[in-house]
């Protein structure tokens, strides 16, 4: 595997878990968005961002920076995997829709986005992560679904793994 980093935002520390439990099962860095520099950025070839969704699909606070961080560095030929958390059953019309802005801000970037998710066995109404009927990247609902969160990540780092 190459050099990997783990980036989150989280405002409740449930993103901040799943992160550190994917960061755990592939023995790499997890790192707060709000922390993120441009070194870390250049230092890695694979960027896992995670971002947990607020409001009417929006991006965890600490993610307009970290946006603007990713943007200004060169992520040409970086593979990038996202994995968000949302609730499903409160906000099942913007369904973790914060990856579905973290790539629509970056998909121009030159990077490689991986990990796509079928939306087979999820419990939604709308989501802007949802792009060509599949999830841009990994969907966890950790409130109404948390019984399913170990299997979706094990899954999701299966199939993404080889890429890496």
């Amino acid at each position: 595997m190459k050099k990997t980093i783990v980036v989150y935002g989280s405002s409740t520390g449930t993103c901040q878990e799943i992160a550190e439990q994917i960061a755990g099962k592939l023995n790499v860095e997890a790192k707060d968005v709000a922390n993120l520099t441009s070194d870390d950025i250049a230092e890695n070839d694979n960027l896992l961002l995670g971002s947990s969704t607020w409001g009417a699909g929006e991006l965890q606070d600490d993610w307009y920076d970290g946006l603007q961080t990713l943007k200004n560095a060169d992520l040409s030929g970086k593979t990038i995997a996202l994995f968000g958390c949302g609730d499903c059953e409160s906000y099942g019309d913007t369904f973790c829709g914060a990856i579905g802005e973290i790539y629509e801000a970056l998909k121009e970037s030159g990077a490689n986005f991986i990990g796509s998710v079928s939306t087979d066995g999820y419990t939604f109404d709308d989501s802007s992560a949802v792009v060509d009927g599949q999830f841009i990247g990994l969907a966890l609902d950790n409130i109404n679904e948390d019984d399913k969160t170990e299997a979706r990540i094990d899954a999701w780092l299966e199939s993404i793994s080889a890429q890496l």
